[in-house]
């Protein structure tokens, strides 16, 4: 389930990143500075309406997603903290002594 929320988050990352990067900044900037400000006056103001909900849709989702992988997250069990018990009963046992000096 962690997976899919982990694979949920990524595409929905790419997809903001994308809207974002598809805006014309509203600052003006350096792109009015260069001609772009033309750009704005003939952009259809629908397409700006679009992309303003799509972003955030997608950071409201990218943030319950968030939150929601977080209650996926797989927690140790029971049977994990068994195997977790046997395996420090095992760690307990005596080893033999080793000689300390190998013989060549």
């Amino acid at each position: 389930m962690y997976t899919i929320f982990a694979i949920l988050i990524i595409i929905t990352s790419i997809l903001l990143v994308l809207v974002v990067l598809v805006q014309n900044p509203k600052g003006g900037g350096l792109s009015s500075s260069f001609g772009g400000s033309g750009n704005q006056i003939m952009g259809a103001k629908k397409t700006t309406d679009f992309l303003e909900k799509a972003t955030w849709t997608l950071a409201i989702t990218l943030i319950s997603l968030s939150l929601l992988s977080n209650f996926s997250i797989p927690r140790n069990s029971s049977e994990d903290l068994q195997e977790i018990k046997a395996q420090e009963q095992i760690d307990e046992v005596v080893i033999p002594n080793l000689p300390s000096n190998p013989v060549e």
